[in-house]
């Protein structure tokens, strides 16, 4: 494979065919007119091709220089755009930030981030792909998220996880459910009832399957929805039992259309985070915006886990 050209050559040689002149080469490239005249040597050597035609003091650019000329220039008017990219994405507030997100945190926890963190970084281009835990961790892998704010994976040792907060997962009734009225769902009954849960396909459809299979209690009939709000709305109609984090029926809690009951003496508990290569270094917006999430973690979960 042949090496590519030198960068420093071919800028010497576009400032030289340009003012006609190795002295003032020299001049506007700050070194000297030896060091002009090495590099043109070394670049005809390099390219097997005579450059220019020297007559006296004055030069005259051949065709071949002139073939070379038409790509050093293009060559170098992109290295100068790209200095000037870094320049502009170095600046305070401009880049970008992807962003892999589960549905549940794009619809509960990301609306008050993304409000807060773009009053901070105006300038930056953020973008939100939503999806379930597996298929954040792939988007990972595939480097097209940045960032993954979703559960704890597991086993992961090419991924690093930052800890935001955990939940519980409980049993969400409507106020009319026998469970409600005793505040406990009796071990005996848990197998009898009818469960509308979130996608089957979901990292926590199998915890919640593990965790009954540890507990040796089989959920025999369900339907699953991919929407947290369908799920709550047929759970407040009386057509089943759902599975939730009680911050996701926030409002619903508060206002006692929907009714929290522990699954059980042993918890379900699940650990929220962010998740991204191992040994990246984040830069400020990425920094900023784990700590927005964990702001409004914060203010969103704590107060129902009490």
């Amino acid at each position: 494979m042949t090496a590519p050209l030198d960068s420093r050559q071919l800028r010497a040689f576009a400032t030289l065919a340009r003012t006609g002149s190795f002295t003032a080469a020299a001049r506007q490239l700050h070194v000297s007119q030896s060091a002009v005249s090495h590099a043109m040597r070394a670049l005809e050597a390099d390219t097997g091709c005579r450059l220019f035609d020297r007559m006296g003091r004055k030069i005259q650019i051949t065709h071949a220089g002139e073939a070379l000329l038409q790509r050093a220039e293009k060559i170098l008017q992109d290295m100068h755009a790209a200095r000037e990219e870094l320049q502009r994405l170095r600046a305070w507030g401009r880049g970008r930030l992807r962003v892999g997100a589960s549905t549940t945190a794009c619809e509960y926890l990301l609306p008050a981030v993304l409000r807060e963190f773009q009053e901070s970084f105006p300038q930056c281009a953020i973008t939100i792909e939503p999806g379930d835990t597996f298929e954040l961790l792939e988007l990972l892998r595939q480097q097209r998220v940045d960032l993954a704010l979703a559960l704890e994976p597991a086993r992961e040792t090419q991924l690093e996880f930052r800890s935001l907060f955990c939940d519980e997962l409980r049993f969400i009734v409507s106020p009319l459910h026998p469970w409600a009225k005793q505040g406990r769902a009796p071990r005996a009954e848990i197998h009898r009832q009818h469960y509308v849960l979130y996608d089957k396909k979901s990292y926590t459809f199998q915890m919640i399957q593990r965790y009954f299979a540890e507990e040796r209690v089989e959920l025999r009939t369900f339907i699953e929805f991919g929407s947290m709000e369908a799920i709550k709305k047929l759970v407040k109609l009386g057509l089943g039992v759902s599975i939730l984090a009680p911050w996701i029926c926030r409002e619903e809690l508060v206002e006692e259309s929907l009714v929290a009951v522990p699954l059980g003496r042993r918890k379900l508990k699940r650990r929220w985070g962010i998740t991204y290569w191992r040994g990246r270094r984040l830069s400020l917006p990425e920094e900023t915006f784990i700590g927005l999430c964990r702001s409004a973690a914060a203010d969103l979960i704590v107060p129902r886990l009490n």
